[in-house]
């Protein structure tokens, strides 16, 4: 067969399949309570993958070999203060939110996070990932940034956390005004940024 007739014929079932993907999105609509196809989770495993410059996703963790408990603790209440409302404590993802997000938040301990460099976390938590839920929380600009190298360190013991480190990590959540005792809800400004 000459190259150019397998090109066509290549090109035809590309066009057949994306009309035939584009029907069944129409047919079931774009809500987020049906969870993602097995091509959308591989399309999005991709992209993620491929924008993900090569020097970052070489980079080594600074704080690698200064895992301390001290680092280590502050790691943990910074994931608990402003993680765990997407990704749950234990990193399962199974929070109103994170379930509510589409794609839904993943279950950061299994290989499909874990098996990413320290530099492709870091650069999903400094830059975000468009179309999910992630935000970038680094500045534009930044070179480094300590919080979020240490978070790297954190989501790499997350498959390993006991249930007495979840148990602790339950008072570091942040707490609505509902829950706060009647002392603590006074005027004022309560919030705090999300610094790293």
């Amino acid at each position: 067969m000459k190259a150019w007739k397998l090109a066509v014929l290549v090109l035809l079932a590309a066009v057949v399949a994306a009309t035939l993907y584009g029907a069944s999105v129409i047919r079931r609509g774009f809500s987020v309570h049906e969870p993602p196809s097995a091509f959308e989770s591989t399309l999005a495993r991709t992209i993620r993958s491929i924008s993900i410059p090569k020097i970052d996703r070489d980079q080594q963790n600074p704080w690698k070999d200064a895992a301390t408990p001290d680092v280590m603790a502050d790691a943990t209440a910074h994931w608990a203060d402003h993680c765990a409302s997407c990704h749950a404590n234990d990193g399962s993802g199974q929070t109103a939110i994170g379930q509510k997000l589409y794609p839904p938040a993943p279950d950061m301990r299994l290989p499909a996070t874990q098996n990413l460099t320290d530099g492709e976390l870091y650069y999903i938590i400094q830059n975000g990932m468009r179309m999910t839920g992630m935000p970038g929380w680094g500045q534009p600009g930044e070179l480094q940034n300590d919080g979020s190298w240490q978070l790297v360190l954190f989501i790499r013991r997350l498959p390993h956390l006991t249930p007495a480190e979840l148990e602790q990590m339950k008072s570091l959540n942040p707490k609505s005004m509902m829950e706060m005792p009647p002392a603590e809800t006074g005027p004022g400004d309560h919030s705090q940024p999300h610094t790293h």
